[in-house]
């Protein structure tokens, strides 16, 4: 069986199936490390506090990597782009958020806006009384400050709930505000800051850090050993295949000598 297994078509064959056998090992590898990413924490230093600039651009939507994470930005509040959010459960009570516009330099002369959730109101008219100061603040034209915080992603625009005027927002969308910023241009963060400090009359967002719930995915691990079966099955049918061309020449050969498979010798009954 080794002579017609080291015979040209079936080396050939033997070099076609090792190759297909290494792309099926090669994908098996890629499936366990599928499942090894997906039990890694997305980011284990969330809460080192990290220039904004350093974890996004703005202008794309945010990486799983800065989402949540702590970070830090200096800029100028801009008047008039004050707004309330609906709706905000802070440590599980239902109220309002205060949201502003800080505008950053960006690259070259550039402004950069980042919507800010400066802290929370149990109800609206706190909130908009909130609004009054820091209006206030902001048309004094006070040099510019730096703003300390968790970073999240933007929010997707939703309708107001029923009853509520349709102006009312209760999500924090930059695509949203930036209809409403007076004067705005440049480019925005994709994203909203959650002050760490909240501004006299306001409380403190609830700003939790992530929760590593990953766990590995046996899926892609049950993939992966499929992809090994499929290797060594590759190299069976090149056994398979070799034995059974070696089993018909042995046929043949007893044929050819008188002695096919059955057949009753000469000399018997």
């Amino acid at each position: 069986m080794i002579r017609v297994a080291v015979r040209p078509q079936w080396v050939l064959f033997l070099i076609f199936v090792m190759a297909g056998a290494a792309v099926f090992a090669w994908l098996g590898k890629w499936q366990v490390e599928r499942a090894i990413d997906a039990a890694r924490p997305v980011n284990a230093q969330t809460e080192v506090v990290a220039p904004l600039s350093s974890l996004t651009p703005p202008g794309v939507p945010v990486v799983e990597t800065a989402g949540a994470h702590m970070a830090t930005v200096t800029g100028a509040q801009v008047p008039d782009s004050f707004t309330v959010l609906s709706g905000r459960l802070n440590f599980g009570t239902a109220g309002y958020w205060v949201v502003g516009r800080v505008v950053t330099a960006g690259q070259g002369s550039s402004a950069v806006s980042l919507p800010v959730a400066y802290g929370w109101a149990s109800s609206q008219n706190q909130a908009e009384q909130a609004i009054v100061s820091l209006n206030a603040q902001a048309k004094m034209q006070r040099p510019a400050s730096t703003f300390t915080g968790r970073f999240m992603p933007a929010e997707a625009p939703a309708a107001p709930n029923r009853g509520a005027p349709a102006t009312e927002q209760n999500t924090l969308a930059p695509a949203a505000l930036i209809n409403q910023w007076p004067g705005y241009q440049g480019s925005v963060y994709w994203g909203y800051l959650v002050e760490n400090t909240a501004p006299a009359g306001l409380t403190q967002i609830e700003s939790k850090p992530p929760i590593d719930n990953n766990e590995v995915n046996w899926l892609n691990i049950f993939y992966a050993l499929e992809w090994m079966v499929f290797a060594g099955f590759a190299f069976y049918i090149w056994w398979r295949l070799v034995k059974d061309a070696w089993e018909r020449e042995q046929e043949e050969k007893a044929l050819l000598a008188g002695q096919a498979p059955g057949q009753t010798p000469p000399g018997e009954k």
